[in-house]
Parts: C-alpha cells; structure tokens; sequence
C-alpha cells in the first residue's frame, strides 16, 4: 500500500499529519509489517526534525549534464537552437586569449540553474563538441531500524531544478510490501506529480480558508487526472468547514476526518514535537483518517472536475513582453523557503501600503495573491512553455530508440492490439519535460513534436496597482519559464506606468520557480516563523540568495510562538549577513483577515497589522537608499 500525502499549498499541515500518522500506525496494530515514511518535499524536507533519524544509507542522486569541449566547437549553435530550457548560450570571443589563431571563434555558456539534463545539445552537436558527465544534484538518506519506522528523505542541492530525479530516488525505498506513506511537495508541479506516481490513495491536507479551497481544487483536480482516489483531511478545522464540505460534496470526493484548531498543537510543532506524545485524541483522528483511506484504495475515483479559469475572455497572441522601454525601478521579491509562514499575506498587505508599484505572482503552480487583491482581469495570454511528443502508431517500426535514450522514462513499449501485434511506443505526458530528443532520434520521423500550451498569463488591475499573474495547468512542466514570463510582464508595465517598484510573490522551496522569481532582483524579503522547520528551511534560502548573489531582508511571522526559535533565527540573520526587517506578533485577526478575503491591512489595525505598516516604513528606507 502506497500512500502519497499532498496539500496544493504549503502550510496546510500536510508534515504534520505525515509524522504522526506513522507514528500512530507503527504504535499500533492496524498494519502489518514495517511502515515507512518517506519525505518528497526534496526542496524543503522537514520530516527529519520531528522523526531524529539516524541515517546509515546515504546515496547521491547523479544527472548526465553536458561539458563542452572548446577545440572541437565550430560555433554552429544547434546546441543553443534545439535547447528547450534557454540553458545554452553560442558567443563569439573577439580575442580570447590575446591570440589571432583564436580570434572570432564561438564560447558555449551553459547555465546549470536551468540544464534539464536532457541529452539534446550533445545529440544534435555535429561535431561532438558535448560530453555528458554524470553530475550530483542531490542526496537520498536513509534510516533503517533507529526509530520506530524506516524512514528517508531527499535533499535536492540549492540552486538546481530538477527536483523529479530526487523524488524518484526516494521512492526506490518504498516498500514492496506493507505500508508506505509518501510526504509530497506543495503545490501541483512535476515534483508533486512524482511523488503521488504510482500510488494507491493520494490524501490531500488542507485548511478552512479561501486560500486552502483554492489549492485544494488544484491538487485535487492533479490526483483526479492521475486516476488515483483521493480523500481530504482538514486540519485546523473550527466546526465551520462548509466551503470544504460543499466543494467535496460537489467533486464526489469523501473527507476522511478533520484535526481542530488549537494553538497548543502548534506550539508543540514549534519545537519539533510529536503530537501523537502529547494529545491522544490526535492518534484516534489519525487512525480513523487512515482507516478511511484503506476504504479508498482500489475504487473507481470520479472524473477531474473542470478546471475554472481566471477569466473567460479570450486569449491574445504569445508574444513577448516589451522589453525596449526601460524602467528605473527596485524589484522586491517576498520569499519563505516553505510555504504557511505567511508569505502572500504579508505580500499583499505591502501591496496595500506601498504607492507607486507594479505586483507580480510568481507562485505560478499555487497562485494565491489574487484571492486578496480582486483582480479584474484585463488580458489574457495562453503560455506555451515547452514541446509535447506524440507518437504515431502507424509510422512507428518499435525500435525502441526513443525510449533507450530518453534521460526521464517518459517512453514506454505498447502492445498495438490484444492479439499480440506489432509492438509500438507511446509517451507518457507526465514524466515527459519536453526536451524534444526523441523527436530527433527517431529514423522512421514517427514522433510529432508540437508546441504545448502548459498555462496562461493575465495583466489585472486591482484596487492596489497592476498586477502580472499567471496559472500553470495542472501537472504541467516549465514552472520557471513562466515565472520569468511574469516577471517580464511587469518589467513591461513598470515601463509603462512609470512606476518605482515591482513587489514579487515568489514560490515557497528552493528550486526552478523560486531561481526564476529572486534572479537579479534588488531584495529577497524572507517570511519566515519560529519554529524548527521555519528555521531549518530559513538557512536554505538564506543560502539560495547567496548563491544569486541577492541581499537578503528577513521578516518573523508568529514571532512570540516559541522564543527559542526566534532567537535562533535573529542569530541565524545576524550570522549570515541578511538584515532583520521586523516581526509579526501570533494574531487571530489574520486567519479572519484571509477566510474574510481581505488583506491585513484593510480589514483592521490589529497588531499584525501593525507591525506589517513598520516592516513597510523600513523596506521603503531600503528601497529608497538603493
């Protein structure tokens, strides 16, 4: 039995239920054999913290990325023309070196933040000038027998994007038999996609809110296209769940239990505890939770809803955004490292205080900002970010090519009929990154390659300034390239309407989206809170910006939930150089602020509210000194 836990957005307590339910089940007497627990959220893995492992495997996860070998490179630029990802870059040297031999020949650039370790530069170089050289990205660990259940996670390196091949790292420590629970990613990109592969019951964790529907639709809609059955917990439940139970009612989808508000689970939570030790009544709704998902297993799940679009204006052509006219502005990116610190509520609240700005969402895959700030959609762009094969049955001679050289198992054998017939291959749209490499494998020209639409681009005018936003489709790929999209987009309108700065919602973990949202920005503002996880995922980001060279501005949310916590991370900031920009008291009026729809701005003067218009007048001394 595999179980993938998932959330849309962080912050649901998706961890939480993961650790307590293992540890409810290893307890008890309800499976058989060992359980184990891996952490797929490989971004940002929190699981650790609770569970104290001591591991004793440890593996690296290796890609084949291309080395250019300069003497053999004529300068031709099929590498950087049959690049899907922009990762290759043909320049011509003047003078390298000072010597005339050398004059005008060509420099290959290759930016690994955006290599997908997919074969083609190497494939289509005539003369070889490429070498593929297998290349750490990550590292899987492993805990067999120290705990009470075996437990791994993955650790993707900071700055890399191809957090899929960690996930699938992990998951080779599934069990064969007996029980195995799998802790997802936020949001519903492809490091979500991997890790709910496969699975028997997908139980999606999500909260009371506007914010947690709205990704709860999301998700839910990915598990659904996946064919698997779904269940939905709701944590943080206050007995007045309608909108949850209303939207499950209507995707016929069953809500497997519910975990109370309680600001005690989250003060154990805080400090990295369990709280299957403290509160019994929590090991009952865990073990009921998971009883109802064993129910799930096997069943027919209902179709994918249809997804509800942003707006239903028709799309305009993709062109690029206008980057000719420039604007002298301070771009500000709002990050978190994980998701649930309070990132896009402290986003559009500046949003409410700051004059003169352009916003942006760079959350593309769990858009939440606009739940805040009303948008009025004013146009509408399809995205296309990527190719999409297909195969055609009758052209294709079962060679087997594609699928030999394919770097992501996206090609799989298909019998042509039942009685055994000829045997052809297919692509499997969801491993598939669109590299377009089989295309040029093929001898028999079988494989069509076409431009896949992947999401769709809005400009709105909301009460606060123009916003650029974007929604990536479900499960889709190329989250980074919209990204940039978005942040193009408001380069544009910075230009276009004069304005001073760009606020940015970047993603929460460290990987291709959050790359494409903090990449030569001015500030990186870190929401962070005082718990051991908050702490934990503070220093990757922290480490992230270094990487891009971003300075870096941190903000404490919840500040008096733990005051150990706090002050580690005070220290942490003070450590690494990143200025301490203000703290947010721990204040109900947020949580009714977000289920109100409004930002913490307009719905009161409380004391989060408060301490929000002082992290403003700070930022604003920061944006001003340049």
């Amino acid at each position: 039995m595999l179980i993938t836990i998932a959330s849309g957005k962080g912050g649901t307590g998706k961890t939480t239920v993961a650790v307590n339910m293992a540890a409810a089940l290893a307890r008890g007497s309800i499976t058989e054999g060992q359980v184990r627990l891996l952490d797929c959220d490989v971004e940002e893995p929190n699981d650790h913290l609770f569970v104290h492992p001591r591991f004793s495997i440890r593996e690296d996860v290796q890609v084949r990325r291309p080395e250019w070998h300069a003497g053999l490179c004529t300068g031709c630029k099929r590498c950087q023309e049959a690049c899907n990802y922009n990762a290759i870059a043909v320049v011509q040297r003047a003078n390298p070196g000072g010597t005339a031999q050398m004059a005008g020949k060509a420099k290959v650039l290759i930016f690994p933040e955006l290599c997908h370790a997919c074969g083609v530069c190497s494939y289509v170089c005539p003369e070889g000038a490429f070498t593929e050289q297998a290349v750490s990205i990550g590292t899987v660990e492993a805990d067999p027998d120290s705990g009470e259940f075996f437990f791994a996670h993955g650790v993707l390196n900071v700055g890399e994007p191809l957090a899929p091949a960690v996930v699938r790292g992990v998951k080779r420590h599934a069990a064969q038999d007996g029980l195995t629970l799998i802790d997802a990613a936020p949001g519903t990109a492809c490091p979500v996609v991997e890790a709910m592969q496969g699975a028997d019951v997908v139980i999606l964790v999500t909260e009371p809110t506007p914010f947690g529907l709205n990704d709860l639709r999301l998700a839910l809609n990915m598990a659904l296209k996946l064919g698997i059955p779904v269940g939905i917990v709701v944590n943080r439940s206050d007995g007045e769940d309608e909108i949850i139970r209303q939207y499950a009612d209507e995707a016929g989808v069953p809500i497997l239990g519910r975990i109370p508000f309680d600001r005690r689970y989250a003060e154990v939570y805080s400090r990295g505890g369990l709280l299957v030790d403290e509160f019994p009544e929590v090991t009952e709704a865990l073990l009921g939770i998971f009883r109802e998902a064993m129910a799930l297993a096997g069943t027919e799940p209902p179709p994918a809803p249809a997804e509800e679009l942003l707006a239903e204006m028709a799309a305009t052509d993709q062109g690029r955004p206008d980057g000719s006219a420039h604007a002298d502005y301070r771009e500000c990116t709002v990050i978190s490292g994980k998701g649930g610190t309070g990132k896009t509520t402290v986003t559009a609240a500046l949003a409410a205080l700051a004059e003169d700005k352009v916003l942006a969402d760079c959350d593309v895959d769990a858009a939440d900002l606009h739940l805040l700030l009303r948008p009025e959609v004013r146009e509408v762009r399809d995205f296309y970010g990527g190719q999409r094969a297909a195969i055609a049955e009758s052209l294709c001679t079962g060679c087997g090519r594609c699928a030999e050289l394919c770097h992501f198992c996206a090609i799989e054998p298909v019998q042509s009929d039942e009685q055994g017939g000829p045997l052809t291959y297919r692509v499997d749209d969801f491993p598939c990154e669109g590299c377009g490499l089989c295309g040029y494998v093929c001898p028999a020209g079988a494989i069509e390659l076409s431009q896949a639409r992947t999401g769709q681009s809005y400009v709105s005018r909301t009460p606060y300034g123009t916003m650029s936003h974007a929604r990536l489709g479900i499960a889709e790929e190329n989250s980074g390239k919209l990204v940039t999209w978005v942040r193009e987009r408001a380069s544009a309108l910075a230009a276009e309407d004069g304005a001073s700065t760009i606020f940015n919602d970047g993603s929460p973990g460290t990987g291709c989206p959050v790359i494409a949202s903090i990449s030569g920005v001015d500030f990186a503002l870190i929401v962070t809170e005082p718990t051991v996880s908050g702490v934990h995922d503070l220093e990757r980001v922290l480490e992230l910006c270094r990487h891009f060279g971003v300075r870096s501005l941190v903000c404490i949310n919840k500040c008096d939930l733990n005051a150990e916590q706090a002050g580690r991370i005070r220290d942490m900031a003070r450590q690494q150089g990143a200025r301490l920009i203000g703290e947010i008291p721990f204040d109900p009026a947020v949580n009714e602020a977000l289920c109100a729809g409004k930002n913490l701005v307009e719905f009161g003067r409380g004391p989060a509210a408060q301490a929000v218009r002082r992290i403003w007048d700070a930022l604003k001394n920061e944006i001003l000194s340049g």
